[in-house]
């Protein structure tokens, strides 16, 4: 058959090859416009739309995928955590995406060190299970929390490691494969007498080895002539490992293959020993070029790994505020080197490190630091590998790119070259770049400021890039030391490996593949470098109005949309927050990249190919969104701080805009003022909301889970209780103003006495807003933001006399004070009082750090374990909190548990309930079962208190303030009365349905 590709497979053939998919395959067949667009690029600079998606359950379910293809002549391709920087993971083809259920660890042979796994399996999962065996895979790329070792197979995966265990090739034993034609076989380094018996058969395998021996026989003279003999070497097929001395080894042939030639089922991979102890060496130098020329000298010692990076980088993470902690212990130097060291405990490696110091001290100055803690060692490893986040967006506006950005020299020759290729990029005025990488291995990283949006520009980049390319080659060096050829260099090999060996690819390409329906385009017959740009002379996003001001992306929203660069952080389940709903889904579509991919595509247009083509309505995009918790966890965890929460209240303005919104919009975007409805008769309203059935049918009247209760209003709101309570005597440090959120206001007021009680005796007057005031955020989470503008400038005039006067206000609700500091400034941009507020917003603890250091709060033993707030982390951070609970003399441990789920109005959504409970049951709630019933469990977040006692009835949750408040004079430590859920389900039984109606109907009218 003719057909190829998503471009020719049209109509009534597309449906047939759907159906077909889907009746064959024992997985999920996405054929849909959001599957699509999430699956249209990966890290690299390259996009294409492709036909589908297919996500098997098994290894059998892809060879039945890759089967049904063949049927219909649709090329194919696969693709696991998706960060390719070349290209490798966008074709127009059928995907096959292995990470979500084809990750399982079929055996372990402890005592040779093997595992048999799937090729979905994460690294970092791979390495977990291995944890208590005392073995690991090697090699560890820098997107070790999200990359698959399918992928790293696909791309012959290094990292810092492989320094010393070295690339994935090395780590390979015996592959299971699938050749599109349908021949499946394990394949590994072959003995002569092996090859002799499978060359005896007259089976389609007999036959493919007979062909590679002939391929070898031809070649081989000019395979070991023309193939570098550097670690790095990962540019062109692996035809070495066919050659005698290396084995005839046929699964070290395939990997770094990128899909072009089979599709990989299993792997067996040789495992290495967990290093006993290591100390990192942080060496300072004049500049780049001498840390380069070091390398030589360091090399002798053995180092485990060796890393570089230039002062560009680190004033770049300075600006971004990214690993600060590691910065501050650089040595001095304009350039610096870590070098790791191994050995059998501390001690034998701390003296390796001395060792080596001593050697390079002997042949001039040095300053140098060894690093012995661990938590230290891991803050310094994580500012090397921050190193493309930080470099992705520079503070003059220009974006740098991929392109360019793993070439390899011989390591002894690395200084030298490191000179001439800085000439290089000064000639095209590409000077500023900062470069980085795995020095110990002569690999060099960098992002350039290419112009990939002018014909000029994008000239200029091809130009660059043959240059950089003959001047690798004459280093005897490889185009690619780490992310592959893919379409990126494919066309480029030519000057690297010269016409015969080229020829020798396409000939392999021809064996395994001779359709070429196996990832086409890339590396054999390549797609040329620049074609198919995500952006591109014809690049012309739609630019709609906003009511964010985005004031780091230009002030508009294509730019921000455009703002993630694919590494795929957000698909790891390490630690941190970012992202919720992919740990609970496993879907690239909820994940950050995935959201972010439909967002972009969204504002092409079809005049560039998009296949969402309308717009702010578009449901693909609401769907994407919609399991979206708007954490805020991406905005800090994110290495190029996409923000999603903001994209998507951004997105679900327009799209609700006059148009009927759902219910939970109305109950729970509303909360504030059916809240302050039911102020008037609490009682009667917690009596009437908690009737037998009349609760179900509260519940589904706003847009309820019915799994959710509904809460308990307090008997007495906090500003009510204020108004009518003496004033205190003691002013000495000033005044400030306490803000009566919602959710403190109303349900837990006495969290908020406890703060009075707190910054009384710290010797502070605490003020109140005198009328109803709100920092919108219920509106906001909901897209509503005209209200929520709306409700902000309230708030801001009935603070203007503090905010002029500089006074602090402090904020017990975390989400609230996120508003401030964050949505609050985008929302208004450019109104002085909006940005006084954001400044001059403190969290208790903050304000005690700041103003009342010396203050301490009553003694106390114990245990804690605090559960930070989503928005806490990512905006405000819990430093100030734990120190503070420290001094009560609680041993306090931060959870790095995650989001808790609920995430305001999130988790009591109707159809959220089940992504919100995983979500708490992936760390957190695991923790808080696992703490002794002494143990305090601390959470300021009225959402994360409120999942908890959901989910653990028998513990209740505190906010740092109330442990703060204990044991101080007249603090009475009134505590909340029952209630068995969050305000957001809220609604009052008296007043709820006449206000959900009278809200639609004037949402229907406008």
């Amino acid at each position: 058959m003719a057909i190829l590709d998503s471009n020719q497979l049209m109509g009534d053939k597309r449906a047939a090859f759907r159906e077909d998919l889907t009746r064959r395959v024992d997985g999920e067949v996405r054929f849909d416009t959001g599957s699509r667009s999430a699956y249209s690029t990966d890290a690299s600079n390259f996009r294409q739309i492709p036909i589908g998606v297919v996500i098997p359950r098994t290894p059998e379910a892809a060879t039945e995928a890759i089967s049904t293809c063949r049927d219909h002549g649709c090329s194919v391709f696969s693709r696991g955590g998706g960060t390719s920087l070349a290209g490798q993971c966008t074709n127009t083809g059928v995907v096959i995406d292995w990470s979500k259920y084809c990750t399982r660890v079929l055996s372990v042979d402890e005592e040779v060190g093997t595992a048999v796994v799937e090729p979905g399996i994460k690294l970092d999962e791979l390495n977990e299970a291995l944890s208590d065996t005392g073995w690991m895979v090697g090699p560890r790329p820098s997107t070790h929390v999200s990359c698959t070792i399918g992928g790293m197979i696909g791309n012959n995966s290094c990292g810092a490691t492989a320094q010393a265990y070295g690339k994935m090739v090395d780590s390979v034993r015996r592959l299971e494969v699938l050749t599109y034609n349908g021949i499946q076989t394990w394949v590994g380094r072959t003995s002569d007498e092996q090859l002799a018996e499978i060359l005896g058969g007259d089976d389609e395998r007999a036959d493919l080895y007979r062909q590679l021996c002939a391929l070898r026989e031809h070649y081989a003279d000019d395979i070991r002539r023309r193939y570098p003999d550097i670690p790095r070497r990962v540019s062109g097929y692996n035809l070495d490992s066919l050659l005698p001395e290396k084995g005839f080894d046929v699964a070290q042939l395939l990997v770094g293959s990128e899909s072009t030639l089979v599709t990989v089922l299993r792997a067996e991979i040789a495992l290495v020993r967990r290093p006993k102890a290591h100390v990192l060496a942080v060496l300072g130098f004049a500049d780049i070029q001498a840390a380069g020329a070091a390398v030589k000298k360091i090399l002798p010692h053995q180092p485990a790994a060796l890393e570089g990076f230039d002062s560009r980088l680190v004033s770049l993470e300075h600006v971004k505020h990214l690993a600060e902690g590691a910065l501050d212990e650089l040595p001095d130097g304009d350039a610096w080197l870590i070098v790791q060291f191994n050995g059998d405990d501390p001690d034998h490696a701390d003296e390796r490190a001395r060792t080596m110091i001593h050697d390079l001290t002997d042949a001039g100055d040095l300053d140098a630091v060894i690093i012995d803690d661990p938590e230290q060692q891991e803050r310094m490893w994580s500012a090397r590998e921050a190193g493309l986040g930080a470099t992705a967006h520079q503070p003059d506006g220009r974006d740098t790119h991929t392109g360019w950005e793993d070439a390899a020299v011989p390591p002894e020759r690395l200084g030298e070259y490191l000179s001439d290729f800085q000439q290089l990029l000064t000639r095209y005025d590409y000077g500023d770049a900062s470069v980085y990488g795995h020095f110990g291995q002569g690999c060099v990283h960098t992002r350039i400021p290419f112009d990939l949006t002018s014909a000029g520009g994008v000239a200029k980049y091809r130009s660059f890039v043959e240059a950089a390319a003959h001047l690798v080659t004459s280093y005897g060096g490889s185009l690619s030391g780490e992310h592959g050829d893919g379409q990126q260099r494919g066309e480029l090999l030519p000057i690297m490996f010269g016409e015969r060996i080229i020829q020798a690819f396409a000939e392999l390409k021809e064996i395994f593949d001779p359709r070429d329906k196996m990832n086409p385009g890339k590396v054999v017959h390549p797609r040329p470098l620049d074609a198919d740009l995500r952006w591109g002379s014809d690049f012309h996003p739609i630019e709609p109005e906003t009511l964010f001001a985005y004031p780091d992306d230009d002030h508009r929203f294509s730019r921000a949309a455009n703002r993630c660069v694919g590494v795929g952080k957000c698909r790891g389940h390490e630690s941190e927050v970012m992202c919720p709903s992919y740990r609970a889904t496993g879907e690239e579509e909820h994940s950050t990249r995935g959201r972010a991919r439909l967002l972009f595509e969204m504002l092409q247009g079809p005049e560039r190919g998009g296949v969402i083509t309308d717009g702010w309505r578009s449901t693909e995009v609401r769907d994407a969104l919609d399991l979206c918790l708007a954490c805020k966890g991406c905005r800090s965890d994110c290495p190029v701080n996409v923000d999603m929460a903001t994209y998507k209240a951004e997105f679900m303005h327009h799209h609700y805009k006059r148009r009927l919104r759902p219910l939970a919009h109305y109950s729970m975007g509303w909360l504030p003022l059916l809240a302050r409805i039911a102020a008037v008769a609490p009682r009667a309203v917690n009596a009437l909301a908690h009737t037998p059935g009349l609760t179900t049918a509260l519940r589904a009247a706003g847009g309820i889970d019915q799994h959710r209760d509904i809460p308990r209003f307090a008997a007495e709101r906090f500003t009510q209780w204020f108004r009518r309570r003496p004033a205190s005597a003691s002013h000495r440090r000033g005044t400030v103003v306490l803000w009566p959120d919602t959710f403190t206001n109303n349900f837990d007021p006495h969290i908020a006495k406890a703060a009075v009680a707190v910054l009384e005796d710290a010797g502070f007057e605490v003020e109140v807003p005198g009328e109803a005031v709100c920092c919108g955020l219920t509106w906001i989470s909901t897209g509503q933001l005209d209200v929520a503008k709306h409700v902000l400038r309230r708030t801001l005039k009935a603070l203007e006399p503090a905010l002029r006067q500089g006074t602090p206000v402090v904020v017990l609700e975390p989400s609230c004070a996120a508003v401030f500091r964050s949505d609050l400034p985008e929302l208004l941009y450019g109104d002085e009082d909006a940005h006084r507020l954001a400044h001059q917003t403190r969290t208790i603890a903050e304000l005690l750090a700041e103003r009342a250091p010396e203050w301490r709060p009553r003694e106390r033993d114990g245990k804690a374990i605090m559960q930070p707030h989503c928005h806490q982390h990512a905006i405000l951070g819990v430093g100030d909190e734990h120190e503070l609970l420290d001094r009560t003399g609680l041993s306090t441990e931060i959870l790095d548990a995650g989001c808790c789920g609920l995430a305001g109005n999130f988790g009591f959504e109707r159809g959220h309930y089940d992504v919100s409970v995983t979500c708490a049951e992936d760390k957190l709630m695991p923790a808080v079962r696992a703490a002794d019933a002494t143990t305090s469990v601390i959470a300021d977040g009225f959402s994360c208190r409120t999942q908890i006692a959901h989910l653990a009835p028998d513990r209740v949750p505190r906010h740092s303030v109330e442990v703060l408040a204990d044991g101080i004079g007249n603090h009475d430590g009134d505590r909340r009365g029952p209630r068995a859920g969050h305000l957001a389900a809220a609604g009052t039984a008296v007043a709820l349905t006449a206000s959900l109606a009278l809200l639609r109907h004037r949402n229907k009218a406008s």
